[in-house]
C-alpha cells in the first residue's frame, strides 16, 4: 500500500502543471497480465460536483463487471434474447471487476457497494458532504478482468488480442439532482460524466496499442512499453492492443482518422478519397470533430451494421467494392463521430443519435449516389426487373423497414428508453424511423433550418451537458412554423399516420379533392402531380383540420399522389394516389411476382413459388403455393397450395383466408380472423378434407420486450373424412367439433414456462385438458423439463378411441399435427413423436384414455444435448380399474422441438432394449417446414 502511495504523489507532482478543471479528471496506471487477460490498476478518480447539490455520495460506472456472473442485468439481457454462449461459458471467459479499495486524499477507507439491481454501479460513501463547485479525490486499486469477445465483441479474441470496452471505473453522469443510474445492457450507452483522462498503460513490448486518445509519451524497456494517454473532455474512448495492428492511420486537414475497416481490392488512394470526402461530408452538416483522432472499428461496425449489407453472401452482393466501403465507413464514422461529441444521455435520448445519423446518410446517398437502388447492380437482371425490390432507390428501404415494425404493431416511440426496445427496433427499425422523421421535418421546414439547428445543438455540446428539451429548444426557436405536432406525435407517441383521399374531381386546368386522414392526425404531407412517371408539381399540405378539401393547378398531370417520395414515415402508400383520367381511378392491375416481394402501392402482387410436400399416403407431392403475403404484413392475406398427389393422382392442397385487426393502445393487440382448409390423404386410398373457421384474440405485456405471450383462440373444425381400411367405424367419419383454447407462454434462454387449457365439444363427447410446461437451465449449464398434462371426458358416447386421449401418440382426429403417417401403428413412420396429450415414448399396452389421464413427463441434461427423460402417468377407461404406467430412456435433443431423437431404457414394459424389434421402439421428432425453422432463429429479433 505504502508503494501505492508513492505511486499515487508521484503522479500529483507530474500532474500538478495541468492545472485545475470544472470537470472530473481520473488518471489510471495500469499494466496487462496477458495470461489471465488482467488489468492491474491504480486510479486516481478527482470529481468535482458541476451541480447546484449537496452530495454525500458518488456514482461510479464499473461496467466490465456485468461480466462477473449469470444473473446481471448483462445476462438477463442475453437470455431475452435468446443467447445462450454467456450462460454456457465457462467462469474464466466472463469478466469482473475485484479486489477493489477505494481510499480518500487523507488516506482512510471509503465504504461502498452494489446493489443487486444494478451490480456494475459503485455507490462511494463521502466522509464529508461535497458542496457545490467543490472537489474530492478518491484513490481506487483493482483487478479489472477482461471476457471474452465472443459475448459482445469486446473483449479478448482467442488470438491474444484486446479489444478493451468499459474497462475502468469511471463517474457516473449527474443531473437532475441525482446520479444516473444504467446498468451494462450490451448497448453502447453508458451514461458516463465528462472526464479528463491521463493514463500510463503498460503492455508487453512485443504488442502494439491503438487508441483514439492522445500519446503523449511512449517509453520503452527489455519488457515492456509504457504509453502515455491522455484525453480532454471525454466520456468514453476505444483502446486495443493487438500482436500486430490492423489499423491504418489517414491524416486529413480535420484530424486523423484511424481504421481497421478493411477492403483488400481497394488501394490506399481510393479509400483516402473516400474518407476524405466522408469526413468533409459530415464536418460540413455537422460541425468541427472536437478531438484530434477518431478510431472507426470494424468492431463498432459489426455490432451495427448496414442491415442489408451484412445479410448477403460475398458472392451474390450486388455492390461494387468501393461503395460497400463507403457505406460501412460512412456509417461507423458517423455513430463514432456523434457517440464521442454529443453530452446526451444514450440511453434515454438516444433517438437524436439516430435522427442525426440516418439523416446524414440519407443526404450523403442522394448527393454522391442518387441513382444507387436497393439492389445495387443486381436490379440489372432481367430476372428481377418485375420486383419492386429492384426498382426501389437506396433510401427508400428505410420507410419499408419501419412499416415492416408497424404493420406487426410491435414499432414503438422514438423517445422509448433503448432498453425498452426490442431488438429490431433498437438496430434497426427506429433507427430508420428517426432519420426519415427529422429528414422529413427538413424538407417540410425548407431553408436549411434543420441542418442549423443541428450546428447549433452540436455547438452546445461542447460546452455542457445536452439533453432532448435541448434539441427540441434549438428547433421551434429556429422553425418558422409550428412544428409541436413533430414532437408530440412523431418522437413522443407510437401513432400511425395514414392519409388517403377522399373525393377527387378535377378540370384541365384545376385538381380539387378532399383528404381523410385516417389516423386523425394533423401531420403536413406532401402531395405531388405526376404525368408519365414524371414530377409536374409539388406541394406541403398543411392539414389543420382532418378531411380537409383543397383545388390546385393541374399541371397536366395524369396521377396525384399523396407523399411519392415517402418523405413522411407513413403506414400504408397504396392509398395514397388517383389516377385523372380513365374510367376506374385506382384500378391496380395484377402483378406475378416470383417467391418474395416489397409491396407495390400500384398492383395487386400475387406471389408465387413451387413446393414440395410429402406424407405417406399422398407420397412426394409438388404443387404452387399463390399468396399476397409480401415483405409487410397486410390486414387481409390469402394462401392457396395446391399440389399434385403422387401417390393417389389426385389434386390435394391446403388454402386459407385471414384477417388481422390491430390494436394500438391496448394489451389486447390483435383479433385474427381465419377461414381455413385442407384437403390431404390420411390413411392409403382415403382422404379427409377439413374445414375451419376461427377467431384468435392475441394478447401481449405493456412491455414489448417481456417474452410472455397470451392467446384466446375459438374454432369450429369440421373433417369429413373417407371410409378407409384401417378404420371402418361410420361414427367417425364426418364430425364437428368446437374447440376453445387459451394459451399463456414465457420464453428466454435460461426459463420457459407455458401452460394450455384445451377444451372441445362434439356431438357425442365433451372434453377439457391442461398442459403445463416448464425448462430450466441452471447456473451449472443442467437443464431440467418438466411437463404435466390432465384430461377429463366431461360426456363421452363413442364406442371407439379415435377421440380418446392417446397416451404416446394422438390420433390428431383435428389435423393440427404434421404426422407424416398418421394412421400407421407399426413400421418407422409410426415412431414419429411429437410431445402432445400423454407425452409417452415407449409404445405401451394401454396407449388410450377414455375417461381421464394424467401424466407427468421430464428430462435432465447428462452432457451436452444428451438427456435422461422419464414419464410416469395414470389413466383411466370406462368400466376398468386405474392403470399406473410409465417409462424412461435416453434422448438426443438436438435442436429442441425440432430434431430429436428418443431410445427407450426401462418401462411397464420392462428392459426395452434386450426385447424384440428394439429399432422399432425408437422414436424421432423431425420438423422440416422451413417457417418453422426460421421463426426458431427470428426470436431474438422481435
Amino acid at each position: 500500500m505504502k508503494s501505492l502511495y508513492k505511486i499515487v504523489l508521484y503522479y500529483l507532482i507530474v500532474f500538478s502543471s495541468i492545472g485545475t478543471l470544472a470537470q472530473h479528471q481520473s488518471k489510471i496506471i495500469v499494466e496487462l497480465v496477458p495470461a489471465t487477460h488482467t488489468l492491474r490498476i491504480q486510479q486516481e478518480i478527482t470529481f468535482t460536483n458541476q451541480s447546484n447539490d449537496t452530495l454525500s455520495s458518488i456514482v461510479l460506472n464499473d461496467w466490465n463487471h456485468a461480466y462477473s456472473d449469470k444473473n446481471t442485468p448483462l445476462a438477463q439481457r442475453f437470455s431475452d434474447e435468446f443467447y445462450r454462449g454467456f450462460h454456457l461459458a465457462k467462469d474464466s471467459e466472463r469478466g469482473g471487476t475485484s479486489n477493489l479499495t477505494i481510499l480518500n486524499f487523507e488516506k482512510l477507507f471509503l465504504s461502498w457497494n452494489r446493489s443487486t439491481e444494478n451490480p456494475d454501479l459503485i455507490t462511494v460513501d463521502l466522509r464529508d458532504k461535497l458542496m457545490p463547485n467543490q472537489s474530492v479525490t478518491l484513490y481506487l486499486t483493482y483487478f479489472s478482468k477482461i471476457p471474452s469477445n465472443q459475448f459482445t465483441k469486446y473483449g479478448y479474441a482467442s488470438n491474444g488480442n484486446l479489444n478493451l470496452k468499459n474497462w475502468y471505473v469511471t463517474p457516473a453522469r449527474y443531473e437532475n439532482s441525482a446520479f444516473v443510474k444504467y446498468s451494462n445492457c450490451n448497448l453502447d450507452d453508458s451514461a458516463n460524466g465528462t472526464v479528463d483522462f491521463f493514463i500510463q498503460f503498460k503492455i508487453p513490448k512485443e504488442a502494439v496499442l491503438t487508441t483514439d486518445l492522445v500519446v503523449t509519451n511512449q517509453i520503452e524497456d527489455k519488457a515492456q512499453i509504457n504509453y502515455h494517454l491522455e484525453g480532454k473532455s471525454r466520456t468514453d474512448f476505444n483502446l486495443f492492443i493487438e500482436s500486430k495492428s490492423n489499423f491504418i492511420s489517414y491524416q486529413n486537414d480535420k484530424n486523423e482518422v484511424i481504421t481497421d475497416i478493411n477492403s483488400a481490392k481497394l488501394d490506399a488512394i481510393q479509400k483516402i478519397l473516400i474518407i476524405n470526402r466522408i469526413a468533409h461530408f459530415v464536418d460540413e452538416i455537422i460541425g468541427a470533430y472536437p478531438h484530434p483522432k477518431i478510431l472507426v472499428t470494424q468492431t463498432n461496425y459489426d455490432r451495427n451494421p448496414f442491415y442489408g449489407l451484412n445479410q448477403l453472401p460475398q458472392f451474390l452482393n450486388p455492390f461494387e467494392d468501393d461503395f460497400l466501403f463507403e457505406i460501412k465507413f460512412l456509417k461507423t464514422y458517423v455513430e463514432t463521430y456523434l457517440k464521442t461529441s454529443l453530452r446526451l444521455d444514450p440511453r434515454k435520448d438516444n433517438w437524436i443519435y439516430d435522427a442525426i445519423q440516418m439523416d446524414l446518410m440519407i443526404k450523403y446517398i442522394e448527393q454522391f449516389h442518387p441513382t444507387t437502388t436497393m439492389l445495387g447492380k443486381a436490379s440489372q437482371f432481367k430476372l428481377l426487373k418485375n420486383y419492386n425490390l429492384a426498382t426501389l432507390k437506396f433510401n427508400q428501404q428505410y420507410s419499408y423497414f419501419y412499416m415492416l415494425m408497424a404493420r406487426k404493431n410491435l414499432d414503438q416511440s422514438l423517445s422509448s428508453s433503448k432498453t425498452e426496445l426490442i431488438k429490431f427496433n433498437e438496430q434497426i427499425a427506429s433507427k430508420y424511423r428517426a432519420g426519415l422523421s427529422i429528414n422529413f421535418l427538413d424538407k417540410y421546414l425548407q431553408n436549411g433550418i434543420v441542418k442549423k439547428s443541428i450546428q447549433e445543438f452540436y455547438t452546445l455540446n461542447k460546452s455542457q451537458q445536452t439533453s432532448s428539451k435541448d434539441f427540441e429548444s434549438i428547433l421551434k426557436s429556429n422553425a418558422t412554423k409550428n412544428i409541436n405536432w413533430f414532437f408530440s406525435t412523431i418522437v413522443h407517441s407510437r401513432e400511425l399516420i395514414d392519409y388517403k383521399f377522399a373525393k377527387v374531381s378535377k378540370t384541365k386546368d384545376s385538381i380539387t379533392f378532399s383528404i381523410k386522414n385516417k389516423t386523425d392526425l394533423p401531420i403536413p404531407i406532401p402531395i405531388y402531380g405526376v404525368k408519365k412517371k414524371e414530377i409536374v408539381f409539388k406541394d406541403w399540405l398543411d392539414l389543420k383540420e382532418c378531411d380537409s378539401t383543397f383545388t390546385i393547378k393541374r399541371n397536366q398531370a395524369d396521377r396525384i399522389i399523396l407523399n411519392y417520395n415517402n418523405e413522411v414515415p407513413e403506414i400504408n402508400l397504396r392509398n395514397n394516389w388517383k389516377k385523372l383520367e380513365g374510367f376506374f381511378p385506382n384500378n391496380r392491375p395484377i402483378k406475378f411476382v416470383f417467391m418474395k416481394d416489397l409491396e407495390d402501392p400500384y398492383f395487386n402482387q400475387i406471389l408465387y413459388i413451387p413446393t414440395v410436400t410429402y406424407n405417406l399416403y399422398d407420397g412426394v407431392s409438388p404443387g404452387i403455393r399463390l399468396h399476397n403475403k409480401t415483405i409487410l404484413d397486410k390486414p387481409i392475406t390469402f394462401d392457396i397450395n395446391p399440389a399434385f398427389s403422387s401417390k393417389t393422382n389426385n389434386l390435394i392442397g391446403s388454402g386459407a383466408l385471414i384477417m388481422n385487426e390491430n390494436y394500438r393502445n391496448s394489451s389486447l393487440y390483435t383479433i385474427r380472423y381465419a377461414l381455413s382448409g385442407s384437403y390431404f390423404h390420411y390413411a392409403p386410398n382415403a382422404s379427409y378434407s377439413k374445414i375451419t373457421p376461427s377467431v384468435e384474440f392475441r394478447i401481449r405485456e405493456a412491455d414489448l420486450r417481456d417474452n410472455r405471450k397470451q392467446s384466446f383462440m375459438a374454432r369450429q373444425v369440421m373433417v369429413n373424412r373417407e371410409q378407409s381400411e384401417i378404420n371402418s367405424s361410420d361414427l367417425t367419419e364426418n364430425y364437428s367439433i368446437f374447440n376453445f383454447r387459451y394459451s399463456n407462454s414465457k420464453t428466454e434462454v435460461t426459463h420457459h414456462f407455458s401452460s394450455l387449457t384445451d377444451v372441445q365439444f362434439a356431438r357425442n363427447f365433451g372434453k377439457i385438458a391442461s398442459e403445463i410446461e416448464y425448462r430450466k437451465l441452471f447456473e451449472n449449464n443442467r437443464q431440467i423439463n418438466i411437463r404435466f398434462y390432465t384430461g377429463v371426458f366431461l360426456f363421452n358416447t363413442t364406442n371407439s378411441d379415435f377421440f380418446s386421449f392417446g397416451l404416446d401418440r394422438p390420433t390428431d382426429y383435428l389435423f393440427d399435427y404434421g404426422f407424416y403417417g398418421r394412421s400407421e401403428s407399426s413400421g418407422f413412420f409410426s415412431q414419429q413423436y411429437i410431445q402432445s396429450e400423454g407425452g409417452f415414448k415407449s409404445k405401451l399396452n394401454q396407449s388410450f384414455s377414455n375417461q381421464w389421464i394424467s401424466t407427468i413427463n421430464g428430462s435432465f441434461n447428462i452432457w451436452n444435448w444428451i438427456e435422461l427423460y422419464g414419464d410416469i402417468g395414470y389413466l383411466k377407461n370406462r368400466h376398468s380399474k386405474g392403470q399406473f404406467l410409465y417409462d424412461s430412456g435416453l434422448r438426443l435433443n438436438l435442436v429442441t422441438d425440432y430434431f430429436e431423437v428418443y431410445f427407450p431404457l426401462y418401462s411397464s414394459n420392462g428392459f426395452e432394449p434386450l426385447q424384440n424389434s428394439y429399432n422399432e421402439k425408437i422414436r424421432f421428432v423431425l420438423t422440416l417446414s422451413p417457417a418453422t425453422l426460421i421463426n426458431l432463429f427470428n426470436r431474438k429479433w422481435f
